[in-house]
């Protein structure tokens, strides 16, 4: 018993987490200055990404943000035709650790919901950028786009807010 209790604070410590047979995910992770970022989204300094296609913008929750997060258990999204304006909250994420406000990086109406979050929550940690995204909204203002960070800028902006910490 002294020995488990150890081990996962060890583990604790070094930030390893090993994947849940459920899903397939990397067997563990040891820092979060691993983080995925992808080319071809725009990212919000509260750590939510962006992929633009057409007239729909597909919005989550980065693998930085997941990542702080800790293991998620609950997803609270809004229904299709709900309104989101840049910046204000349009749900909550609630983890093992916390919960958390998500923010919709741009304005618009919801014209879609991941339902499968519902079920599977966990899809956002295992993958973030795909399965686990959360919100598809018509733009109403798309130059709001232009104000959010490329892969470069946020990949900086994580590395210095990590630092700060």
């Amino acid at each position: 018993m002294a020995l488990r209790m150890w081990a996962s604070s060890t583990a604790n410590a070094l930030r390893v987490t090993t994947a849940s047979k459920t899903h397939l995910a990397p067997a563990f992770s040891l820092s979060r200055c691993f983080s995925t970022v992808l080319d071809g989204l725009k990212y919000a300094s509260s750590h939510e990404w962006v992929k633009h296609e057409g007239s729909v913008a597909t919005i989550g929750i980065t693998d930085h943000a997941q990542d702080h997060l800790g293991e998620v258990v609950f997803v609270e999204l809004p229904e299709p035709g709900a309104s989101v304006s840049h910046g204000g909250s349009f749900g909550a994420v609630e983890s093992v650790k916390a919960t958390s406000d998500i923010n919709s990086p741009i304005s618009g109406e919801v014209v879609e919901v991941n339902s499968k979050l519902t079920e599977s929550p966990g899809l956002i940690n295992s993958s973030p950028y795909e399965e686990g995204w959360m919100i598809k909204v018509k733009p109403s203002s798309p130059s709001e786009l232009e104000s959010l960070m490329g892969p470069k800028e946020y990949t900086k902006f994580c590395e210095e807010e990590d630092a700060s910490h």
